[in-house]
């Protein structure tokens, strides 16, 4: 069995969700909790409190694996630059202690857990509660999402090679196609 620890990464509520994972997708709930700090406070006082509470979570649960939702644009720029900060603290404490880091994007997310990339929220937190057979749908948002970061990467398990290349397998393929695509053609 092994533990895998998912982080759906904020400056305001940060989820963690801690899963152990069973033969083929069988998977178990640990640990859920959400983190959170006053907007209000300054940047170093958020990401030092975050931090803090990430290391005891590293500690307690002893994770084989951290799966870490990929910071993605959107247009508030603050939104973006929280998320990318604390995600860079999750990156640093993971290396620290040699857990390697999957990284993935919401709709890989989305897709693994409910079948459909563009799914709400709430179908998220519905899957998760069914997957986990709790008694309801994990709240706030972010515990739920947490938890499907998990599920997902216990799911996949490409973890490794995610974590080498930066990239999925299917990103590197799409890759290695726009590359052939854009060579010019030979003429004889």
């Amino acid at each position: 069995m092994s533990t895998i620890l998912g982080i759906d990464p904020g400056l305001t509520r940060l989820g963690v969700g801690v899963i152990k994972k069973g033969a083929g997708r069988l998977v178990s709930l640990v640990h859920v909790d959400v983190f959170r700090t006053p907007a209000g406070d300054p940047p170093e006082a958020r990401l030092g409190a975050l931090s803090v509470a990430l290391e005891a979570v590293f500690r307690e649960f002893r994770p084989d694996i951290v799966a870490l939702e990929r910071v993605f644009a959107q247009h508030n720029v603050r939104t973006v630059m929280g998320t990318a900060q604390i995600s860079g603290v999750v990156l640093a404490l993971a290396y620290a202690q040699g857990i390697p880091v999957s990284m993935r994007t919401p709709s890989e997310v989305k897709a693994a857990v409910t079948g459909y990339g563009r799914a709400t929220k709430h179908q998220v937190g519905t899957m998760v509660q069914k997957i986990l057979g709790l008694d309801s749908i994990p709240q706030p948002a972010d515990a739920a999402d947490a938890l499907a970061l998990a599920i997902t990467e216990a799911w996949r398990a490409q973890a490794p090679e995610v974590h080498r290349t930066g990239t999925t397998p299917a990103q590197q393929a799409w890759r290695e196609a726009e590359a052939r695509a854009k060579r010019p053609k030979l003429t004889q």
